[in-house]
C-alpha cells in the first residue's frame, strides 16, 4: 500500500504574494488566507488580512473581516485552503498558540519566518497540517501554474 506524504502545491505567484505580505508587515506578523474551490485542495484566491493585534509576536484576524471572508467563501463555494501568517522573531514552526487556534483541519498552515532579516533578507516558507493538536510538516511544491 502506497502512502503519500502530505504536500502543499502552490503557484509561484501565490507563494511570492504571501512572502511579500510577510515582508511588508514586518516587524508585525502578517496573516491571511488563500481560498480555493470547496472539496478541493487548490489554493487560488489570495486574501491578505489585517493583523488586528498589530503585534510582532502574535496575530489575530479581525472578527468582522473574518466573518465577511467566510460569507464570501460560502457565496463562491470556496474554503480556506491555506491559512498563513509570519513569524518575525522565530523560525517558521507553529507555536503552542498557533496550534491551539488551528481550527480548520483541512487547511494547510503556512508559516513564513522573516526573523533576523528586517523583513528584506532570506526567509523560511514552510507548511503544516494541524489536526486535533497534532502537527505534521509537509513538503511545499511551487509550480508556475496548475
Amino acid at each position: 500500500m502506497l502512502i503519500l506524504a502530505p504536500m502543499l502545491t502552490i503557484t509561484q505567484d501565490l507563494h511570492d504574494r504571501i512572502v511579500a505580505h510577510a515582508r511588508a508587515d514586518h516587524p508585525d506578523e502578517a496573516c491571511g488566507v488563500v481560498a480555493g474551490p470547496a472539496g478541493g485542495d487548490r489554493p487560488e484566491r489570495f486574501v491578505p488580512m489585517l493583523n488586528a493585534a498589530r503585534s510582532p509576536t502574535f496575530y489575530e484576524f479581525d472578527s468582522a473581516d473574518l466573518f465577511k471572508l467566510y460569507r464570501e467563501m460560502d457565496d463562491r463555494d470556496e474554503e480556506p485552503v491555506v491559512i498563513y501568517h509570519s513569524h518575525t522573531a522565530t523560525e517558521a514552526r507553529p507555536s503552542r498558540t498557533d496550534i491551539s487556534y488551528a481550527g480548520e483541519p483541512g487547511a494547510h498552515y503556512v508559516l513564513v519566518s522573516t526573523a533576523d532579516t528586517d523583513g528584506a533578507g532570506p526567509f523560511q516558507f514552510r507548511s503544516f497540517r494541524i489536526v486535533d493538536g497534532e502537527v505534521t510538516e509537509e513538503e511545499v511544491r511551487v509550480v508556475t501554474a496548475y
